[in-house]
């Protein structure tokens, strides 16, 4: 069987695609990445495909998951990475998505086949999801690091450049591979909070999407979120208003957040149009 596995093409061709991608796993805290991705779709999203799991995976140590659908038949969900495509309205460009859990093994195979998809939609860029624990309140805005190895990129859409070595994750690996093959890439990860991990976290999916909006001027309805982020907020609040220790520690961050995030942001509009601009120019080379 092919790894690559198809259902049907796009409705219709996709316009200069932004290939999106988020795996649950290490680089995935509190499902911020994933859920951010999944906020995305919307009821215009096509399921195009999926990465076939039975190569990448130990189902000892990811196992499929039974269900009884509602004809009271029984399901096998399997660990794959679904491949969506989602119509952008008013713009020139359209969204494809990549959703699933990071592989265990075959790694490099793994991100040859993403590769490979991203050529056959002729995609513009690739921008992958994160969300790695940080010692920041919950409190405050998800800070969201943004990083290019692109040197102009970085500089058109106000990103850094990486400088991380040590021990990575599938993320890290296609991105060296986007890297040789040409195709810009963009990583966007979230700091969540390190006293909150083994929940769902809406505010820093809702946070995720707001920056991906703001450099490449696609809508992404972050505000959908705003009500579960805010819930998300009290129900911590609440899990930790009997322990002072841990609320002076939470006031201790606050203050370090706030003395750091003091600067100036510039101009979403002024980033998505170099951005845009940045696009034209690369797919003219």
């Amino acid at each position: 069987m092919e790894p690559l596995v198809w259902y049907q093409d796009p409705p219709e061709q996709l316009r200069s695609p932004i290939l999106v991608t988020a795996f649950e796993g290490w680089f995935d805290v509190g499902g911020a990445a994933t859920g951010a991705v999944d906020a995305i779709r919307t009821e215009d999203s096509t399921h195009l495909g999926d990465i076939d799991p039975d190569m990448f995976f130990d189902f000892s140590r990811q196992r499929p998951e039974i269900r009884i659908d509602q004809d009271g038949a029984r399901r096998i969900d399997w660990p794959r990475s679904e491949i969506c495509c989602s119509p952008v309205a008013a713009r020139d460009r359209d969204l494809l998505l990549i959703e699933g859990v990071e592989p265990h093994v075959r790694w490099g195979t793994f991100v040859d086949l993403i590769v490979e998809l991203a050529e056959r939609f002729d995609v513009a860029m690739v921008v992958t999801l994160g969300a790695m624990i940080a010692e920041t309140p919950h409190t405050r805005p998800p800070v969201i690091t943004g990083s290019t190895t692109d040197p102009r990129l970085a500089r058109v859409l106000r990103l850094g450049q990486p400088s991380y070595q040590g021990p990575t994750g599938v993320v890290g690996v296609l991105h060296t591979r986007l890297e040789g093959s040409g195709i810009p890439t963009v990583s966007l990860r979230a700091s969540v909070p390190h006293y909150v991990t083994g929940v769902a976290n809406p505010k820093a999916s809702r946070a995720l999407l707001e920056r991906f909006e703001r450099i490449t001027g696609i809508p992404t309805h972050w505000s959908s979120l705003d009500q579960e982020a805010t819930d998300w907020e009290k129900r911590i609040d609440e899990a930790m208003s009997d322990d002072h220790d841990v609320v002076s520690y939470v006031r201790r961050l606050e203050s370090r957040y706030d003395a750091r995030t003091e600067s100036t942001i510039p101009s979403p509009d002024d980033i998505a149009a170099e951005f845009e601009r940045y696009l034209e120019q690369h797919g003219d080379g």
